[in-house]
């Protein structure tokens, strides 16, 4: 029988930004729904990320970020909450909360690696506009990069990233362009928040492939990019591991952009990563569109589940 991971805890929704902000745990709820309605929910395997208190997950943030951001943080947390910069609010439980969703991804390092299959994080806060120094842009702390750093010392000679959020992951980006054994691709639109991810934004090792896409791409210019560049640049990398940085909001339907995907493409996206391993974590991002959100995670998984 075939089984999908899905690594979920409800302790994510205790991040709480507010009712008017688009990252809110709503988010999680309606893609619950929408995979517990789907036709292979039974082949579905819910699993709650390792808890804090059983393994702290400092060693491998503390390797990604700075000590007083991270103090900053957590004293927001703990003085009853506070904002990063105007779009990025703390919670008096987010740290809390941050710390787990960075263990859930751990947790699906692990999975992977052990299986040789895909798996899911479906947690909150997102990460990848986190960077060393500040959390920005909806996002606490860098999930994918520290991920991959984790997969490395759990002996993974070369890591992937592939960011198909329609932001581009700035965070992630500075965090692993000095890595020569992890690689990161993004495609997103240009210009768009955060106004980084030029064509030229290579990095000084060449390990970053960066696709800006116009405003009004379809999934035809999607495909272009991945049959031109995406697929030729992973697969020159080769990578026992591929880290999806999963963000629905390129989806027509969402409020934050103005790409015109629709949910039954990133089946197809997900196809083309399969081509290359199913050796992939997929990690939750942005998508604020509840109906195109649960939808496009579907999709995603329905592609693995084949």
């Amino acid at each position: 029988m075939v089984v999908f991971p899905v690594i979920y805890s409800e302790q994510f929704s205790q991040h709480e930004t507010g009712a008017l902000h688009p990252e809110k745990p709503g988010r999680l709820e309606v893609i619950r729904s929408a995979l517990q309605a789907a036709p292979w929910q039974a082949d579905l395997v819910w699993r709650e990320p390792t808890a804090v208190a059983q393994r702290s997950p400092m060693l491998w943030i503390e390797s990604v970020h700075a000590p007083l951001y991270l103090q900053r943080l957590a004293q927001l947390a703990t003085q009853g909450g506070g904002w990063l910069d105007a779009d990025t609010p703390v919670s008096a439980l987010s740290y809390d909360v941050a710390l787990l969703a960075v263990n859930a991804w751990l947790d699906g390092i692990q999975q992977v690696m052990q299986s040789g299959e895909p798996a899911f994080v479906l947690a909150r806060p997102p990460g990848h506009h986190a960077t060393p120094e500040t959390g920005m842009g909806f996002c606490l702390l860098s999930n994918a990069a520290i991920a991959a750093t984790y997969a490395l010392q759990q002996g993974a000679d070369r890591v992937a990233i592939l960011d198909w959020d329609v932001h581009h992951g700035n965070g992630t980006q500075a965090i692993v362009e000095h890595n020569p054994q992890i690689s990161y691709c993004s495609l997103h639109e240009f210009p768009h928040y955060p106004g980084t991810g030029r064509a030229t934004e290579t990095g000084p090792l060449g390990n970053l492939l960066n696709i800006p896409m116009l405003a009004g791409s379809t999934f035809p210019d999607y495909q272009v990019a991945f049959e031109q560049q995406v697929l030729p640049f992973l697969g020159k990398v080769k990578p026992d591991l591929l880290i999806v940085s999963a963000g629905y909001d390129a989806n027509a339907a969402d409020p934050l952009s103005n790409v015109l995907l629709q949910p039954v493409d990133y089946g197809k996206l997900t196809t083309y990563c399969l081509s290359l391993t199913r050796s992939i974590l997929f990690g939750l991002e942005g998508g604020y569109d509840f109906d195109s959100l649960g939808q496009s995670v579907v999709a995603t998984i329905g592609a693995c589940m084949g």
